[in-house]
C-alpha cells in the first residue's frame, strides 16, 4: 500500500469577507480526505487586517488574529505557516477568500502592484523550487502570480482580476466550475470557485477537482 499523501493547506482566517472562505476551506478539506490523503492546516501567525460584520458589512473596532481565527477552522490544529517544511509534505494548497487578499497579500488594495506576505512568500517559493505541486482556490492564485510571475493560472471569468494578473507576466486561463487550470511547468492548479456564480455544491465539487488534479499528479 503506497504511503497516504500529505498537503499542507494555509488559510487567511476565518470568513470571506476578512479571512478564509469557510465554504472553500472546508471543502478543501474534505477533498483530501476523500483522495486517502492527509492535511495539516497553517495560517502566519499575524493580526489580520480588519474585521468585518459578515451580517451588515461593516468593519467592527476589534483586532484579530490569522492564525487564532484559522484555528477555528481546523478545530483547533493550526500550526504557524513559520512552522511549514515543504520537505515534509507533498503539497500546498491556498483556499480563497478576502484574506487571502487582505491578509496574504495587498491585492485587495494595491491591485498588481501588491506586496505578498514574506512568510508566505518562502512557503511558495520553497515548495515551488523542490518542484512539489501547488493548488490555490477562487482569489488565491493572485499569490502564485506575484510570487513567481510568468505562470498560468485561473481566476475563472473576472476581466478585472485577469487583467491584473496578466500585467504581472501571469497567463490568464478562463475557466468554469470543475475545470482546472494546470501549469504542467510550474505544477500549479487553479480552479474559480466564488470568483464564478456559485453554489456551496460548485465549491465541492471544485475541490475536488483541485484535489483529485493533484493527487493524480502525484500518483
Amino acid at each position: 500500500m503506497s504511503e497516504k499523501k500529505k498537503f499542507a493547506v494555509v488559510l487567511a482566517g476565518c470568513g470571506v469577507y476578512d479571512g478564509a472562505e469557510i465554504h472553500e476551506a472546508i471543502m478543501t478539506l474534505y477533498a483530501i480526505v476523500l483522495q486517502g490523503a492527509t492535511y495539516q492546516v497553517f495560517a502566519p501567525d499575524i493580526r489580520q487586517h480588519h474585521v468585518i460584520n459578515h451580517i451588515t458589512g461593516e468593519e467592527m473596532a476589534e483586532s484579530r488574529n490569522v492564525l487564532v481565527e484559522s484555528a477555528r477552522l481546523a478545530r483547533g490544529k493550526a500550526k504557524p505557516l513559520t512552522d511549514y517544511n515543504p520537505k515534509e509534505f507533498d503539497a500546498l494548497v491556498f483556499p480563497g477568500g478576502f484574506g487571502v487578499a487582505k491578509n496574504l497579500c495587498t491585492f485587495a488594495f494595491d491591485g498588481a502592484n501588491c506586496t505578498v506576505n514574506d512568510q508566505v512568500e518562502k512557503a511558495i517559493k520553497e515548495t515551488h523550487r523542490l518542484k512539489k505541486p501547488i493548488g490555490a482556490l477562487c482569489i488565491a492564485p493572485v499569490i502564485l502570480s506575484k510570487v513567481l510571475g510568468q505562470v498560468t493560472v485561473t481566476i475563472g471569468q473576472d476581466e478585472g482580476t485577469a487583467r491584473a494578473i496578466e500585467s504581472m507576466g501571469t497567463k490568464h486561463q478562463l475557466a468554469n466550475h470543475g475545470e482546472v487550470a494546470i501549469d504542467k511547468e510550474n505544477l500549479l492548479f487553479t480552479v474559480p470557485c466564488y470568483m464564478l456564480d456559485s453554489t456551496i455544491a460548485d465549491i465541492a465539487n471544485d475541490a475536488k477537482a483541485l484535489v483529485g488534479a493533484m493527487v493524480k499528479y502525484m500518483g
